[in-house]
């Protein structure tokens, strides 16, 4: 078992900056909770991918409650802002990424069988804390991805759910599993 990185061995945030990035992004659409999109910035962080898309009422920095959670990582992880999710995902799509729904639908992919290629590019696009991602927007995305839930509410919170979507693709991307 590796050890963990002491902190003088852990990025700065001008390596980080300059380091290659995994070709992952994540679209969150309408996210009501800046506690939310504070935590996505962390797991972005964490898993060094190419950034965030924050569509629709989705808060963006320096909101304190993102900052709160954040710890720092959104002095650093790029993101963009856009008024519309769907146009956003049509812009990832022009410029060659595939854009998979994180989301619970008809023909879904099981989250275990997912396995994205390190030569692909993915935009996951999370939805709304009690809507999901709207038919519309899933109707637009390549794929939708489901997390496969046992419980009664079928429903895990949205950063929780980023984090290991994240874990997902960053083993085959970048561990080829």
């Amino acid at each position: 078992m590796s050890e963990r990185p002491s902190r003088s061995e852990r990025l700065s945030v001008q390596a980080y900056s300059k380091a290659d990035k995994l070709p992952l992004r994540l679209v969150l659409d309408n996210i009501r909770s800046g506690q939310n999109v504070g935590a996505c910035f962390r797991s972005a962080d964490a898993f060094r991918i190419e950034g965030l898309d924050l569509c629709g009422i989705t808060c963006h920095p320096p909101h304190r409650d993102i900052l709160k959670s954040a710890l720092g990582a959104s002095d650093h992880v790029s993101w963009r802002a856009h008024d519309d999710a769907l146009l956003a995902i049509r812009e990832l799509q022009e410029a060659g990424w595939k854009v998979a729904a994180v989301e619970q639908a008809v023909h879904s992919t099981p989250l275990h069988a997912w396995q994205p290629q390190s030569h692909e590019r993915w935009a996951l696009v999370l939805g709304n804390e009690v809507r999901g991602v709207s038919q519309e927007v899933l109707n637009a995305c390549d794929l939708a991805v489901e997390m496969p839930q046992y419980g009664v509410k079928q429903s895990i919170n949205v950063s929780v759910c980023a984090g290991v979507v994240l874990w997902q693709a960053a083993l085959h991307m970048r561990h080829g599993a």
